[in-house]
């Protein structure tokens, strides 16, 4: 147990924070707050406070933290350091570790999303099972009719919805589901990516709740919601008025602080719980009381103070500090608000330590040394000095000035030496420089551009050699806009407020159009519209336009947009046609339009460009896989695999091929490894069980489909192939109840619809059986397997010519399929046509002469045909594939009666028939002793 006796810094704190004055009402509403209990409908679970810049609500809202800890309760402080929503809970996490609440299960969510986001082009670039191809669900038809693409998981896709009509933004939603479910396989990695705060947040509010029921209260702050409340509004008005992400604990207080009144469009209807909180400068009384608690009562420097301050409580509480005891003390009308700000300070060194360090946009203690360029044993006592001043925002492990008194600051330096200014402007982004070398360490840029500590200080270098004007910088930082776009929209929003805040705080003018504009299209349209910007207007040469147009087809296809995506790809190769991340682009957006020949002609090139990139490999090998070219897949995923020994996709995807192969053996040692990689790879669990079945070994198999189930209990792939496995096993049941759910989780899957149909045919309910068919047809006209089980049903309801024309269609597509050349002769058997029953059954011998069920159909025929000889040799064929091919009762029966047949054909052998006779009655002694055991 922590000491409950408060410790000295406590204590200080305490006596230091005796001496607050001003927002007495605020601070009272707030603190009465805490008497209430949740369920009075005085209570308010939401404070918003507001007001113009350096009117002090950043220190009110560190006051109110301050009084809620002193009522026991848990606190998280955030402002505009994070730039998403999983930021925002990590830095929520972090701090609730600090006072002793690990959310344990959030750091390991937050850091799973935090490597799958770098992952993120890879997850795209590889599709389902194309072999039974299916229509978008109305899931997401129903999100596109709603102005959202793929299914409200796709940032930056409003500009598409007007473009493409709702059908076209469904398929391409499900196409690029498919393709990142086909990268991570779990649905919980891909929402990682897409949407992490569907994931997230729902963890968020359990953990929340644990530590929220052993402490009387919790209190989340978010300070300057002006940038944080574009991203965090939606998702805070979801946390508490509805139960989206699960139960928030009455007991949490929220406090938002910002510029701007809350959006009474979305919070409008909920005033009974939100406390309204504007700000407005000091009062006259407010600002003499400060004045007065800090020794300054002289009537003549109390007006001066009113006059030059306004109120404004950041410049009332930096000139109290100085006690000035005389009106030239506080500073005459014509000095500058820095002036005013540092005439108190009489020490020279403290002076222009407090203005170099207004040129960061940020400090610490390395960037302090930097900027101050003072002696080691000074720097310390400097810097702690700082960091009280009232202007300056204490953040932990940085510091940052007040925008109100930052700006004068800047301002000053600038005009009073230019040159000065953009000497010292220089030698920051020198050192940033140097910092950034050494962090490179070697690394290729891909990897550089991934790692946020870098990137932090490219993008202080960047800052301060805008605000030195050095040539050719603007045009140099456009580029990395569009690196940072690849790193993704939380990088580019970066870039474009460092672009924004050097062009107001050097006064560059471009720079700051540039980075308002790009502000603006990011919010409003995602990163495809800011590229789209900067390729219209920033001039770029070739290979630099070509890169832009890469990331934003990349875009494009990760919206489903992808006739747009494509021709951007081409653009970029026609621009440079050596852009291996071009080829890679097309390719993914290639096989989201199902051309996979020419997606593989872009690998190719790809891989001949750069033959040590994995993910060329990978991809390439997979799109061989989906189109049942294993051998090519296989050899393509080898050399991923030497490349690239830990791509636990590379493992499954060579495992898939070896299995289809029918390698089961070498499939299980890589589909093994694959899950030794990465234990929860269900869709790695989903082929090793098809392995399993490959071997014989239902038990394994039923386990890890158990297994891939319990990972993703929403995922309906896993629930049907476990349904099929029931089948197959004769559980006919238990299918049924799998296949019901993963129609009920994809009411448009085609494949659920075919295998309960064909379930209920074997139960004899033909009628839901012909149903569910018809819907797998008008779901996938081209699946010839639903349409081989349609033809069953139709022979079961003896309509044969149906059932002739099922198989036609399905003959169709797959011309050199043994079964459905062996299900043709059958139905051609059943309309007497028996010339041409025998023509089909010989053909499919031909391609399976070890085709069990091929060989007792033709007996039949034979016979029909007055053949007995054939027929004999062709039942005594049958027979010898017993240990192979086991006879299944309803063959059984059939071959007993044209065995019977046979014993009165007048040129029938009985030499011959009399051992027949003996397997088979053998045969169906082994069938029935099945049956029982099963």
């Amino acid at each position: 147990m922590r000491p409950t006796r408060p410790s000295m810094q406590e204590l200080i704190r305490q006596r230091r924070r005796a001496g607050f004055v001003g927002r007495g009402t605020e601070r009272a509403a707030f603190r009465t707050n805490f008497d209430v209990p949740p369920q009075d409908e005085r209570h308010r679970f939401l404070f918003h406070v507001h007001g113009n810049a350096g009117v002090g609500k950043t220190f009110l809202v560190r006051e109110l933290e301050q009084v809620a800890r002193e009522r026991g309760a848990l606190t998280a402080y955030v402002d505009d350091s994070v730039g998403s929503v999983p930021e925002t809970m990590a830095a929520l996490s972090r701090q609730f570790a600090a006072q002793g609440h690990r959310f344990k299960e959030l750091d390991r969510l937050l850091a799973a999303h935090r490597e799958r986001r770098h992952e993120a082009e890879a997850a795209a670039i590889t599709t389902l099972e194309p072999s039974e191809p299916e229509g978008p669900s109305a899931g997401s038809r129903a999100a596109a009719r709603a102005g959202l693409v793929g299914l409200g998981m796709v940032p930056g896709a409003a500009p598409f919805v007007g473009v493409l009509d709702a059908d076209r933004l469904a398929q391409g939603a499900d196409r690029l589901r498919a393709g990142i479910s086909a990268r991570f396989r779990n649905p919980e990695d891909v929402q990682l990516v897409l949407s992490p705060e569907r994931v997230l947040s729902p963890v968020l509010l359990a953990e929340l709740a644990d530590a929220a029921a052993v402490t009387p209260w919790a209190v989340l702050f978010f300070d300057t919601y002006e940038r944080t409340g574009p991203f965090l509004d939606g998702w805070l008005h979801e946390l508490m008025t509805t139960d989206r992400h699960g139960a928030l604990p009455a007991n949490v207080i929220v406090v938002t602080a910002g510029q701007l009144p809350f959006d009474t469009a979305r919070w409008g209807g909920f005033a009974d719980f939100v406390a309204d909180i504007p700000l407005a400068p000091f009062t006259e009384t407010e600002t003499r009381g400060l004045l007065a608690d800090k020794g300054v009562v002289a009537e003549p420097v109390v007006a001066e103070v009113l006059r030059l301050t306004g109120g404004l409580p950041v410049l009332v509480s930096t000139l109290a500090e100085t006690r000035p005891a005389d009106p030239d003390d506080v500073g005459d009308p014509s000095a500058t608000a820095v002036e005013r700000f540092l005439k108190w300070e009489q020490d020279p060194v403290r002076r222009a330590v407090a203005l170099a360090c207004a040129l960061p946009r940020r400090l610490d203690a390395d960037v302090f040394r930097a900027a101050v360029e003072c002696p080691q044993d000074e720097a310390e006592g400097l810097f702690a000095w700082l960091r009280g001043l009232p202007f300056v925002s204490d953040r932990g492990d940085r510091v940052q000035y007040h925008d109100v008194v930052r700006a004068p600051m800047l301002r000053l330096q600038r005009m009073r030496s230019p040159r000065g200014w953009a000497e010292r402007q220089r030698r920051l982004a020198e050192v940033f420089a140097r910092w950034r070398t050494e962090a490179e360490d070697g690394r290729p840029a891909i990897e550089l551009w991934a790692d946020e500590g870098w990137r932090e200080l490219r993008l202080a270098e960047t800052y301060h050699l805008l605000c030195a004007g050095v040539r050719g910088t603007l045009p140099e930082v456009l580029a990395q806009f569009v690196l940072a776009c690849d790193a993704g929209e939380i990088a580019a929003r970066r870039w474009a407020r460092a672009l924004a805040d050097a062009g107001q705080d050097a006064d560059a003018q471009d720079a700051g159009r540039w980075g308002r504009e790009l502000t603006q299209a990011l919010a409003s349209d995602g990163i495809a519209a800011a590229l789209e910007l900067v390729l219209h207007r920033a001039g770029f040469n070739d290979a630099a336009q070509a890169f832009a147009r890469t990331m934003r087809g990349r875009e494009l296809q990760r919206a489903g947009a992808y006739e747009e995506a494509l021709a951007e790809f081409d653009r970029a190769v026609e621009l440079n046609a050596e852009l291996v991340v071009a080829h890679i682009g097309r390719a993914v957006t290639r096989a989201g339009l199902d051309a996979y020949e020419e997606a593989i002609a872009d690998l190719d090139r790809a891989v001949e460009l750069d033959p040590d990139r994995a993910l060329a490999y990978s991809t390439r090998g997979e799109y061989h896989r989906i189109q049942q070219r294993y051998d090519k897949a296989i050899r393509d995923l080898d050399e991923a695999i030497r490349l690239d020994p830990t791509d636990n996709f590379a493992w499954a995807s060579r495992g898939a091929s070896r299995s289809a192969r029918g390698e089961f053996d070498a499939a299980l040692a890589d589909l093994d490894r694959a899950l030794e990689l990465k234990p929860d790879y269900a869709w790695a669990l989903v082929r090793r069980a098809q392995v399993w079945r490959g071997l014989g070994d239902p038990v394994r198999q039923l386990a890890d489909l158990d297994r891939a189930i319990v990972l993703q209990p929403d995922w309906a792939w896993s629930a049907c192939h476990r349904g099929d496995l029931l089948r197959i096993a004769g559980r006919y049941e238990e299918a049924l109840t799998d296949y019901d759910r993963a129609i009920e989780l994809d009411d448009e899957y085609a494949s659920a619809y075919a295998s309960r149909g064909a379930c209920r045919r074997v139960l004899g309910r033909c009628s839901e059986a012909l149903a569910d068919l018809d819907r797998a047809v008008e779901l996938n006209p081209d699946y010839a397997w639903a349409l081989s089980q349609r033809a069953l049903v139709h022979c079961e309801l003896t309509s044969y010519e149906k059932a002739l024309a099922d198989v036609d269609r399905a003959r169709e597509l797959r011309p050199d399929d043994a079964g459905l050349l062996t299900l043709r002769g059958g139905v051609l058997n059943a309309l007497d046509r028996f010339d041409e029953a025998r023509a089909d059954l010989d053909r499919a011998l031909g391609l399976a002469p070890d085709h069990a069920e091929a060989y007792s159909l033709r007996s039949t025929v034979l016979l029909r045909l007055g053949l007995a000889p054939q027929a004999l040799a062709d039942l005594d064929r049958r027979l010898g594939l017993v240990a192979s091919a086991p006879l299944d009762e309803d063959e059984a029966v059939r071959l007993t009666e044209l065995t019977e047949a046979l014993l009165r054909a007048p040129d029938t052998d009985r030499l011959l028939l009399a051992p027949l006779l003996a397997r088979l009655t053998s045969a169906r002694d082994g069938t029935r002793t099945s049956r029982t055991t099963d």
